[in-house]
């Protein structure tokens, strides 16, 4: 039996009314909140448009920023970016940097570490969104912490590798160990050379708080020696020689490289060889912020070695005074002097002499200012051009104006000089009293008293003198 809408009861009929009512109000309703959350959202972007570009987060680590090179702060805005423009841009105290803009983020990266215990101020001009709207300037200070470095102190109890500020009364013991040769310091690693009761090395990898001990896989037994690590990565090089070398078999002085990341720590290290040649190494250099390396073989060639790329030869040399840290600018000691070598074009120029008075110039390290600058150890000889009557190190720019910014005592040897990643600092490396300051018995001897001045560059000043060597910054360690 079928039933139409006459036969229905007079309550059904009320019913269907009521739903069709409320059918119809929610439809309403509905329809006035999609409008209303429309007309917000409209207001809303009108709004934002009509304010411009506005910073919501700010990423920056300070602690990066003043101990690696690359560091970088990035800006994220509320809206996307018109492309930002180098010339925009205004970093206070003056940094190099490069600057890229990815939709709603300007990032910038800085060439060279920050200095420490700075503030410094970055200021973008001219910022636009992609909608168009109002022209804004973003403005932020940044404020750097002060600089914490690493050295090393032997003593007859045990050898240990201390953490420090540069007011010299915060030490920290972070590794101990009967016997360390040398360390370095990475962005997230500590690498020591340690020496066994057989006289047998070994090298130890622990974090930056001395904890996590792990040993790295060596070639063989033998000993470490020349222990350097690259400014990027996780990489570290070395020379090695066999234990029991004689004339007819064992490496001698030959140079590994190896991976301070744990993923790879049971890795063979990987051989550097040099074709068609001597590949026992004199002295060797990291490339900074690349896997490269500048060697000098005891043939006198001069190579640069890349990783999965063919060899350049740069000629013949006598020493290697050091790379400036973000350039691939090389001072290299020639027969006939001191040359600058750019490894990236091989463009080679004489270093702008100094005033003889001021002394012969015995290792020159450039400045990673990209001035052009250079800080000289620079000696004053007797007549007789043998007997060194005092040192000096001196600050010379580019057109060879020199200005002395460290002393050495009469009765003192400067074992080492150091520029700092951010080219504020230089540590010089004395023995006091060198007459009565024996040498120790290590595989690299060095006096029994050492201490490491750190010097403002920019004043002369001395920061702090410390008991100890190998200061963090230091690219290898110190030759007797």
């Amino acid at each position: 039996m079928t039933t139409d809408a006459r036969s229905r009861t007079p309550d059904a009929t009320r019913r269907a009314r009521t739903r069709r009512r409320r059918g119809r109000a929610f439809a309403v309703a509905f329809a006035v909140v999609v409008g209303v959350l429309a007309a917000v959202a409209l207001g809303g972007a009108a709004l934002t448009t009509a304010q411009g570009p506005r910073v919501t987060s700010v990423e920056f680590d300070p602690t990066a920023a003043v101990t690696a090179s690359g560091s970088r702060v990035i800006f994220t805005t509320s809206q996307s970016l018109e492309e930002i423009d180098p010339s925009q841009v205004t970093v206070t105290p003056a940094a190099d940097f490069t600057v890229d803009t990815s939709g709603r983020s300007v990032g910038l990266r800085f060439a060279l570490p920050l200095w420490d215990d700075t503030e410094y101020t970055v200021r973008i001009d001219g910022v636009t969104g992609l909608g168009g709207g109002p022209v804004v300037t973003i403005e932020k200070t940044l404020a750097t912490p002060p600089l914490q470095v690493y050295i090393l102190q032997r003593a007859e109890s045990g050898d240990t590798v201390f953490r420090t500020d540069l007011a010299g009364d915060a030490a920290v013991p972070v590794f101990t160990d009967p016997h360390i040769e040398d360390f370095r310091a990475t962005a997230g690693h500590l690498v020591m050379s340690t020496v066994d009761d057989a006289g047998l090395s070994h090298l130890v990898v622990t974090d930056l708080e001395g904890e996590g001990r792990r040993e790295l896989p060596l070639p063989g037994d033998g000993t470490v020696t020349d222990l350097q690590s690259a400014d990027r990565g996780n990489l570290i090089g070395y020379l090695f020689t066999d234990a029991g070398i004689d004339a007819e078999s064992g490496r001698e002085a030959a140079l590994f490289t190896a991976s301070l990341s744990a993923s790879r720590g049971d890795e063979a290290p990987t051989l550097v060889e040099r074709e068609g040649g001597d590949s026992r190494v004199d002295d060797w250099r990291f490339v900074p912020g690349t896997d490269s390396l500048l060697m000098l073989t005891f043939d006198g060639a001069l190579t640069l070695v890349t990783p999965g790329g063919a060899p350049v030869s740069f000629g013949n040399a006598i020493a290697i005074d050091g790379i400036a840290r973000g350039s691939a600018t090389a001072i290299v000691e020639r027969v006939d002097g001191l040359v600058a070598i750019d490894l990236a074009t091989a463009e080679e120029r004489d270093l702008p002499p100094t005033d003889p008075a001021l002394g012969q110039a015995w290792s020159v390290i450039g400045l990673p200012d990209g001035s052009g600058g250079t800080v000289r150890v620079l000696s004053k000889l007797d007549d007789a051009g043998i007997t060194v009557e005092s040192t000096s190190v001196a600050v010379v720019n580019a057109d060879g104006e020199a200005r002395t910014v460290f002393d050495v005592a009469a009765d003192a040897t400067l074992m080492q000089a150091c520029v700092s990643p951010s080219g504020r600092y230089a540590a010089f490396l004395v023995a006091p009293e060198i007459v009565d300051n024996p040498y120790d018995g290590y595989q690299l001897p060095l006096p029994e008293r050492l201490q490491t001045h750190v010097v403002s560059l920019a004043d002369g000043k001395e920061v702090v003198a410390l008991r100890g060597f190998d200061v963090s910054w230091c690219q290898s360690a110190p030759r007797p």
